[in-house]
């Protein structure tokens, strides 16, 4: 067969031309595939940490979620909501055994109390981002009277039980926190017109989002940071959005529910 192939110059220059061009289309075709890996995982990087921020808001919704849980549960068994652990200081509610919380605007969630976690060391309750997670409380006292009369019921113990059957407040049970759809027009204790998200609030969660670690700019992150009682709500936005950056995550505790679980626990009537 050699001497054939040999005799026929023709067949001979056609397999040379034929492995020749072999040769080169897998050398270009290993360059169009390097090129395209490398668009791809260039292209892959902002999606993959976006799909990191997605996961973090999940995680911390659901562990917000999960809080709110165990305040309803904390007061089934107690009678009342705790208080807000203090700044600067432990993951315990202060006061511990409730009353007139030291913090109810501006305190963290009792992490150390309620026995959750994920933790910091001083039992402090972390979001996803490591953020410790922020929770106010209603200071409601009924109106009727002076001084008012409960004051700080839902914190002490059997306070709103004894609000309850209370003749002078029948209907006066009414916690004071206020969430608000924007900070445009907000007050220390209420909301602008048409832009209340919900006007009696037992208790509100506040993650700080992402930029928690940094100093908040925009005029609604600095609504939930002011010690008052009226706190904001919305899709995240922008630094250049007409009220700043946001990406607060922050969900809040119906007195209906708490009343609802603790009327199970027979706590209330």
């Amino acid at each position: 067969m050699h001497n054939r192939i040999q005799k026929n110059p023709g067949m001979h220059a056609a397999m040379n031309h034929l492995k020749k061009k072999h040769s080169g289309f897998t050398l270009t075709e290993m360059a169009i595939v390097m090129v395209i890996m490398a668009l791809l995982i260039g292209g892959m990087l902002v999606p993959l940490s976006a799909q990191r921020d997605i996961q973090s808001i999940n995680s911390t919704q659901k562990q917000l979620s999960e809080i709110r849980e165990a305040l309803l549960g904390f007061a089934a068994a107690n009678g009342r909501l705790p208080c807000p652990a203090s700044p600067a200081a432990s993951g315990i509610e202060n006061p511990a055994g409730g009353g007139a919380c030291a913090n109810p605007n501006n305190g963290f969630v009792p992490g150390a109390t309620l026995g959750i976690g994920p933790t910091d060391p001083q039992g402090y309750v972390l979001d996803a981002w490591g953020n410790r997670i922020r929770y106010a409380v209603t200071t409601w006292g009924a109106m009727a009277g002076t001084p008012p009369h409960h004051p700080n019921a839902f914190t002490t113990v059997d306070g709103i039980k004894n609000a309850w059957n209370d003749p002078l407040l029948a209907s006066e049970i009414e916690p004071r926190l206020r969430v608000c759809s924007t900070s445009a027009g907000i007050g220390s204790s209420d909301c602008a017109a048409n832009t209340t998200l919900s006007y009696t609030t037992a208790a509100i969660l506040i993650s700080s989002g992402k930029n928690g670690g940094l100093t908040p700019t925009g005029d609604d992150q600095l609504a939930n940071t002011d010690n008052n009682s009226t706190f904001v709500s919305h899709t995240p936005t922008p630094a250049d959005a007409p009220q700043g950056e946001f990406d607060d995550i922050v969900i809040w505790l119906s007195p209906n529910i708490l009343y609802s679980r603790m009327i199970s626990a027979n706590r209330l009537p």
